[in-house]
């Protein structure tokens, strides 16, 4: 197998070789053999692995990324493919969030809102009349983080201003839906930080081509640990596996 310096590795990268030396030290990349007198070499299976390793990074973020190089140089497949797999199933996640926002501000932006909405305040009481819920629903909502009503300054009791009204409509839409108080937090925080439904819609696209941009670093990642993982002599698998039930004879 050809040889490679540490500058040959950092070249095709723009990095330092400071920094490939710092990657092998960290575990990222496979021990290096050396020379007589004590320099690293490298070979094209370190050069794979770099190229994993930063492709890593970009989709799933340092930790992961070296969680994942660092199981497969201590002969760990099933840890490194189970670590992929969880970012991948956080990106599904996350899609289902961003297709239940969607979901749920329409209902929102189409309906006309009771003016005391708009101009005024609600006690809990009140709003729950509203919703038709329990006050002690509103309050675990509170507890939950999907509702973060202010303080009235002279008897300490909630008041919900026409934003927490919005954001205890969302909620409760997306309650019928069966997601829990956590999932909705999640949710509704979004249409918090952008302020109005129409202002979330544009959100919502950013996040949409975010996600998109996301899923296609997954896939380059993916691509290149699977070339570099064939590059490695790691235990064979169990073959033991049938297509179908076992018969017998």
């Amino acid at each position: 197998m050809k040889s490679l310096r540490p500058a040959d590795l950092a070249r095709e990268h723009g990095l330092s070789t400071q920094a490939v030396r710092n990657y092998e030290s960290d575990g990222f990349l496979p021990a290096a053999g050396r020379t007589a007198s004590g320099y690293r070499i490298y070979t094209e299976r370190h050069a794979a692995a770099l190229r994993a390793y930063l492709a890593l990074v970009a989709a799933f973020g340092y930790a992961t990324a070296g969680a994942i190089m660092r199981a497969l140089h201590r002969d760990d497949l099933d840890t490194a493919l189970g670590t992929v797999d969880r970012g991948h199933v956080q990106l599904v996640r996350d899609r289902e969030t961003l297709d239940q926002v969607r979901g749920a501000i329409g209902p929102l932006a189409t309906e006309t809102p009771d003016p005391a909405e708009v101009s005024g305040v609600r006690t809990i009481g009140e709003l729950a009349r509203l919703l038709r819920l329990s006050p002690a629903t509103l309050r675990a909502w509170e507890r939950a983080g999907v509702l973060v009503p202010a303080r009235d300054p002279r008897t300490g009791y909630r008041v919900y201003r026409p934003a927490d009204i919005r954001d205890a409509r969302l909620g409760h839409l997306l309650r019928r839906g069966g997601y829990p108080p956590a999932h909705i937090a999640t949710v509704v925080d979004h249409l918090r930080t952008a302020g109005s439904a129409d202002t979330l819609t544009d959100s919502l696209a950013r996040w949409q081509s975010k996600l998109t941009a996301h899923g296609l670093a997954m896939l380059d990642a993916t691509a290149l640990l699977g070339a570099y993982i064939r590059m490695l002599d790691l235990p064979a698998p169990d073959q033991r596996i049938t297509s179908g039930p076992a018969t017998s004879s």
